[in-house]
């Protein structure tokens, strides 16, 4: 019995560790990469929207999710859900619809525009 205890205290400490990990990593990930000065407020706030909430983000601001970064923009949806304010989002909706949202704006940014 006395094992099974050593046992969950170490899985314990395991997952904790690593949930504190996960957060330095974004942090660095986004201070390394100077990521907070890539993206303007009003376009964050559309980003934000359809990702976390209801809404669409506009072509203007698909360019600067583009501009942004992949790596940007994973390790700030990442930080984001580690917020205690976000604990009732599920991480795998939320990240699919993160994902979404960055292929579809890159799929908007590639493709070629009409002549007009």
């Amino acid at each position: 019995m006395e094992s099974l205890n050593i046992y969950s205290v170490q899985v314990i400490l395991f997952l904790t560790c690593g949930a504190a990990m996960a957060t330095m990593e974004n942090d660095q990930i986004i201070k390394e990469s100077n990521c907070e000065t890539k993206m303007g407020l009003p376009c964050v706030l559309e980003a934000f929207t359809s990702i976390f909430e209801i809404g669409s983000i506009s072509n203007k601001c698909c360019g600067e999710l583009v501009v942004l970064g992949k790596v940007c923009h994973l390790a700030f949806v990442k930080r984001t859900l580690e917020n205690p304010l976000f604990k009732d989002l599920s991480p795998t909706t939320t990240i699919a619809k993160s994902i979404q949202t960055w292929n579809n704006c890159l799929a908007l940014i590639d493709s070629p525009s009409p002549s007009a």
